[in-house]
């Protein structure tokens, strides 16, 4: 099969990950703005999230959904969880039956607290669907260090496809067939990485900061469990992996935004001088409320969203952590219980 790949969605990691795949099979890429579509075609760069990369001159970009999909045999969804569903009900008017969908959103629907696969198997079903995650910064797999990522797919014969078509000499991806688990894991860790800029943003050092990413995976894994993903999940690439990544580097938008919410800069004003989605900040009511249906606490997720809604300043929404009565580190009860 000659393969053909559509990336819908011209944000950094969109952008990156079309790159890496135009090397290996003709690629297109949509943007939503015309205006941007022909700046990444005359240019061979992406001026608003990756400028100064070097795009391959076999990637194409497009504002026409139709032409970006219609003979596309994969399509990789890299569209910020708030509009996932209206792109992807346009982008299953177009496939055809049986072409894999593979999300790179790492986010839960307001409202809904759906996953990103479940949206896609809503909106397009009978469809091979999986997740591409890690611990892979846009910046950083953009300019060519090495890094690892995990394709999760139910679909075997799917998951390797994809694997074969992103990695490269410098970005080794693996196989997993546990796309809950990959795909909680890349959801919870956004919302744990706006603790930890908390962390940072309020002055604290090193061991506040490991921590909180340790009491945070254990939340992450709680979750993951109690949903039905698998234990092993939470310590590889999609788990710890991302979680450690997107906790510490300042390349991380959630990690910055955290960090600015904890030296005191008020929530509307970070949204409003940051276009870049930090997806930590819509998804953080989503993800305490579908971990609250399946028993499990998460003390962190709940500070969050404490400080997001004007309840807690950061400062005292890490007291209220330090607070807590004090307990055993591991719970031996069923997953679910109390933390």
């Amino acid at each position: 099969m000659v393969e053909r790949v559509a990336v819908i969605g011209a944000g950094a990691w969109g952008t990156t990950v079309a790159a890496l795949v135009a090397g290996k099979a003709p690629t297109v890429l949509w943007a939503r703005r015309p205006g941007l579509a022909a700046a990444i075609s005359e240019t061979g760069e992406n001026p608003d999230r990756l400028p100064g990369v070097a795009l391959p001159p076999s990637l194409r970009a497009s504002a026409s959904l139709a032409e970006a999909v219609g003979d596309a045999t994969l399509v990789v969804m890299a569209v910020p969880s708030h509009g996932f569903r209206e792109v992807m009900a346009a982008v299953a008017a177009e496939i055809g039956p049986g072409v894999p969908v593979v999300s790179l959103a790492k986010g839960l629907e307001g409202g809904t607290n759906r996953r990103m696969t479940e949206v896609v198997t809503e909106e397009a079903p009978g469809r091979p669907v999986g997740v591409l995650t890690g611990p892979n910064l846009a910046g950083e797999i953009s300019a060519g260090q090495p890094g690892a990522g995990v394709v999760a797919m139910s679909d075997e014969a799917s998951a390797e496809r994809v694997q074969h078509l992103v990695m490269t000499d410098r970005f080794r991806i693996y196989t997993n067939q546990d796309v809950l688990g990959c795909e909680v894991a890349g959801v919870t860790k956004n919302v744990l990485a706006l603790a930890a800029g908390m962390v940072a943003g309020l002055g604290f050092g090193d061991s506040s900061m490991a921590g909180i990413i340790t009491r945070g995976l254990a939340e992450l894994g709680r979750l993951v469990v109690a949903m039905g993903g698998e234990r092993m999940t939470v310590a590889g690439l999609a788990g710890i992996g991302d979680l450690v990544a997107t906790c510490t580097s300042p390349l991380s938008r959630n990690r910055t935004t955290g960090e600015l919410l904890g030296r005191g800069t008020a929530l509307a004003e970070i949204l409003a001088d940051r276009p870049m989605v930090a997806e930590g900040v819509k998804t953080a009511r989503p993800l305490v409320e579908l971990a609250a249906g399946y028993g499990v606490e998460m003390p962190i997720g709940e500070m969050v969203v404490g400080v997001l809604e004007g309840v807690l300043t950061p400062a005292e929404g890490i007291r209220t952590l330090m607070e807590r009565a004090p307990r055993a580190e591991f719970d031996r009860r069923p997953t679910g219980s109390r933390p």
